[in-house]
């Protein structure tokens, strides 16, 4: 498939395939504005009085500035207008919009839309955060995560985008920064790959991201509700760990840079999160009224490399302690000290809830079945900085929260686990529950794999690789459900997605019961 973007037919035809989403959705698509609005809209960073709107112009001849007009409004048809404003849209951003309304009411949907160069885009949907003392009833998101172009079509945004979601957590690999393969199989070619090679420069990364942004299923989802967005390996470099690629690439802080840049450019990020160099600030908090506090923290900017990564490479390995005794160096850090400690601060015993957004796996995963052997684990993951994952669940400990649940991806795998400071014993206390998500279409493991590994991690309570979708979540002051929705054929865009699973959490009682 052609990296141009999507031709107004297509998407049509996309609407067409969704037509049971909400009717604002629908005619997105066939906005008049579809040539200079190409990859959509977005919002995100929602706080009880205000939020972002992103857009990004596109198409043929664009003025090095050009002012973009913005409304926000109470009602989809535009009849209340509340707020409106315009930003200049810059070649050297790659004309990328970061709106910031202000002094909105909290707890309320908006509907929002930008024109520009005599056109005007679809029509988005988002909402304000509950104002920090207020009594909510429910909180309902979905968490997803690891959306390779060139491993299958979005069936699970387009499934997601037909839920009546408040929010939704994107826990990182929004692009893959890989060069073009095409993933034969015995039922031929990949339907689509990556246009261009591997990532290196901020053209390179502007280029990927609108490849993935013409998705109409993509662009649906985000046009749905706000998001809150980090980012894992994949928007820079598989296995990247601060100024460390997995090649050991001696430019690699210049490519930190780059694509730190376009990350900003193309999510809805406030003004004050333009990156400084390779600097980007991704650690925040979000106060869902009186039921919740959202944590999002960065596990690569500021994280220790692996330890001991294969001959002349950086980046992970699989190995077991025997093998490697710097495993269990107490110096070692994955969210690095700073953040560690902005983290301890952040737990809110007040809340009923506190949820943790991280971007992968943090309960133990041993993969040697042999109990008479040494341990065996993954070192891009909580499994290679032990010290720091017990220091995290220490400072939780500590902080008393009334109910953490954790939240991850980056393993294209769906696991549900117990958190716990000795996952040897299995009378040490539960601390925390966790739900670590599949996702959206990046291939995992072999089942048969993961299956053997679960006898011997009992903490884990649930565990699939041949599961591609997302989460969804119904948060009340008493309870959280879930439920893990899969998608039935990755290459099929208008796939049946199937309820793989449902849990609950219960209040006061850490660890998640299938129900």
């Amino acid at each position: 498939m052609s990296n141009q973007v999507p031709t107004r037919r297509r998407l049509l035809q996309a609407a067409l395939a969704a037509s049971s989403a909400p009717l604002f959705v629908r005619h997105a698509f066939a906005a008049e504005g579809i040539d200079r609005f190409a990859l959509g809209l977005a919002s995100g960073c929602p706080r009880a009085d205000s939020l972002v709107l992103w857009t990004r112009l596109t198409g043929k001849d664009l003025p090095a500035h050009t002012e973009v007009q913005w409304e926000l409004a109470e009602d989809e048809a535009f009849g209340r207008v509340v707020a409106r404003g315009s930003e200049l849209a810059i070649e050297a951003d790659a004309h990328s919009v970061h709106a910031e309304p202000s002094g909105l009411k909290p707890d309320r949907w908006y509907w929002y839309r930008f024109t520009a160069l005599g056109a005007r885009s679809m029509v988005g949907r988002t909402r304000t955060a509950p104002a920090a003392d207020a009594q909510v009833q429910q909180l309902r998101f979905a968490i997803a995560s690891c959306q390779r172009w060139d491993h299958g079509r979005y069936a699970a945004w387009a499934d997601m985008a037909r839920q009546d979601l408040d929010l939704v957590l994107f826990l990182g690999d929004y692009i893959y920064e890989n060069a073009a393969i095409s993933n034969a199989s015995a039922s031929g070619p990949s339907p689509r790959v990556h246009q261009g090679g591997l990532c290196r420069s901020l053209a390179d990364y502007r280029q990927r991201y609108a490849q993935y942004k013409s998705d109409p299923a993509l662009q649906a989802m985000h046009a749905r509700a706000p998001w809150i967005v980090i980012w894992d390996d994949h928007e820079v470099d598989n296995d990247w760990a601060g100024d460390h690629s997995q090649g050991l690439e001696a430019d690699f802080p210049q490519r930190r840079i780059a694509s730190a840049k376009a990350y900003w450019e193309h999510m809805p990020f406030t003004k004050a999160m333009r990156p400084r160099g390779s600097d980007i600030r991704l650690f925040n908090r979000y106060d869902w009224g009186r039921l919740a506090r959202i944590i999002t923290v960065d596990d690569r900017q500021w994280r220790d490399p692996q330890v001991c990564p294969k001959p002349g490479r950086g980046g992970s390995n699989t190995l077991s302690v025997k093998e490697c005794p710097d495993f269990l160096d107490p110096r070692r850090s994955l969210l690095g000290a700073a953040q560690e400690q902005r983290l301890a601060q952040s737990w809110d015993s007040s809340r009923p809830w506190n949820l943790l957004a991280q971007q992968t796996l943090m309960a133990r995963m041993n993969w040697q079945a042999d109990p008479a052997e040494s341990p065996v684990y993954w070192t891009d993951g909580w499994d290679g900085y032990p010290a720091a994952r017990q220091r995290l669940l220490r400072d939780l400990q500590a902080a008393k929260p009334q109910n953490a649940v954790v939240l991850g991806g980056d393993v294209h795998a769906n696991y549900v686990a117990d958190l716990k400071l000795d996952f040897a014993d299995p009378a040490s206390p539960v601390l925390a529950t966790e739900f670590c998500g599949t996702s959206i279409s990046s291939q995992g493991l072999d089942q048969a794999r993961v299956t053997r590994a679960l006898g011997h991690n009992p903490h884990i309570r649930y565990g699939r690789s041949d599961q591609h979708g997302y989460m969804s979540f119904s948060l009340r002051n008493d309870r959280l459900e879930a439920e893990l929705r899969s998608v039935r054929e990755l290459w099929d865009a208008a796939s049946p997605v199937d309820v793989s699973a449902r849990f609950a959490v219960e209040a006061g009682r850490p660890g998640a019961q299938a129900i």
